[in-house]
């Protein structure tokens, strides 16, 4: 059975000959490029510099030859520009802080600060502030908040929107390039074609724009949640709007060939608790939601990724409501995530993208046996009936045990009896 056969059965709650796995083709469903490397060494593979796909997360390439010793059934399709504005092409070798060589896109453009962190400068213009700092000890950025003072009078929405505009017709010949690439793929295509991640926190910072404007502080947009929701309302309806007329355009192009679409990675969880109520959700998400989904359930055979981090149980079947149709990561060591549980109760309405093992506990800081009775136990709850594609928790650190990692697919090929 090809991967792509995998991918549109677990879509569609049928079983298949082996477990699906997914590695890479997200952003939230990848392996650090350190850890890519490792893997590399571990399984004999040709030692060179593994390309930052995606340089935020310093994600690595999973290419085609790693992907199949891993099993690797999908295949990613992302955006023409990086989380930081500048394309992901001509690539050159950079050296990361943990002495790593690594392959950087050309326009990716870094500084140093006075405590030797690393400073990367969005759209690769150094003479921009910089927008992302990494720790002289790190391993990926973290987003430099760039908020200019408040001013209540004259709060406009249009500022929280400097990033959301009418596709261009670069970014559409790319994705018609991506298209033409990947319709002869044996992969399930999964496409990231950005734009509809309402109040994503990870975006919420501007990190692609030289000068950002609007409301850029993390802390302040989820008071604003609260505090500003006509000014949040008026954001997130241009931007739904602005995401239709987009789509329109890209399925255009793209037309059936992806498998899934990741639509929305804005995190409702704590480890513990919700960042929303479900009525502030129902109030101020899901109208939205229920709009973009619909346009791509009424017009392609798309399905639909959300990205969620944390004890989200209480809001799954409102996921579910808003017309999503996967959820990731299943954060099984969260309040409220038990695994039999989660199965048993939305098993046959939604699929589970990932819960396949604890990336917090287990698989840092576990041993290999450890690792696989987890893997083991998770495919014997969430496998049965299909619904489920295997991958971590989020994605694989830097410096987990590269043993461990290995462990997983380990375990995958003892579930499945594939060799």
């Amino acid at each position: 059975m090809r991967g792509r056969d995998r991918i549109k059965s677990a879509l569609t709650h049928r079983e298949t000959d082996k477990v699906p796995v997914d590695f890479g083709s997200t952003g939230v469903t990848g392996i650090h490029v350190l850890a890519v490397a490792r893997l590399r060494e571990f399984y004999g593979l040709e030692k060179r510099p593994v390309k930052v796909v995606e340089p935020y997360q310093m994600l690595g390439e999973v290419d085609g030859r790693l992907g199949e010793i891993l099993g690797v059934d999908t295949a990613g399709m992302a955006g023409r520009q990086t989380m930081f504005g500048f394309p992901n092409r001509d690539w050159k070798e950079w050296r990361a802080p943990w002495g790593q060589e690594v392959l950087v896109p050309g326009l990716f453009k870094t500084s140093t600060d006075k405590d030797s962190s690393i400073l990367i400068h969005p759209q690769g213009d150094r003479s921009s502030p910089p927008s992302g700092r990494m720790p002289p000890t790190g391993y990926f950025f973290d987003a430099i908040i760039r908020q200019l003072p408040i001013d209540e009078t004259r709060l406009d929405p249009e500022d929280n929107l400097q990033e959301f505009a009418p596709i261009s017709e670069e970014d559409l010949a790319h994705w018609r390039g991506e298209a033409k690439k990947l319709r002869a793929s044996d992969k399930g295509v999964i496409a990231s074609f950005g734009g509809t991640g309402l109040g994503d926190i990870a975006l919420v910072p501007g990190l692609s724009l030289k000068r950002p404007r609007g409301i850029r502080d993390v802390a302040e947009w989820y008071v604003s949640t609260l505090t500003r929701q006509e000014y949040i309302h008026r954001i997130f309806e241009r931007q739904t709007e602005i995401a239709l007329l987009n789509l329109e355009k890209i399925y255009h192009v793209v037309g059936d060939i992806i498998e899934a679409a990741f639509v929305c990675g804005t995190d409702f969880g704590t480890q513990t608790s919700l960042f929303s109520s479900p009525e502030a959700f129902d109030a101020l998400y899901g109208p939205y939601y229920k709009i973009i989904n619909g346009w791509i359930h009424e017009r392609t055979t798309w399905k639909i990724f959300k990205h969620s981090c944390g004890a989200v149980e209480p809001l799954i079947k409102r996921f579910i409501d808003c017309g999503f149709d996967i959820l990731n990561p299943v954060q099984i060591s969260a309040e409220g995530m038990n695994p039999e549980f989660l199965k048993n109760t939305y098993g046959d309405k939604i699929v589970f993208w990932g819960g396949g093992v604890d990336t917090q506990k287990t698989l840092p800081f576990g041993t290999p046996d450890d690792v696989e009775k987890e893997v083991l136990r998770h495919c014997e709850i969430f496998a049965p009936g299909g619904g489920f594609v295997f991958n971590t928790v989020h994605n694989i650190q830097a410096n987990v045990p590269v043993a461990n990692i290995a462990a997983i697919f380990t375990a995958l090929r003892k579930f499945s009896g594939w060799t």
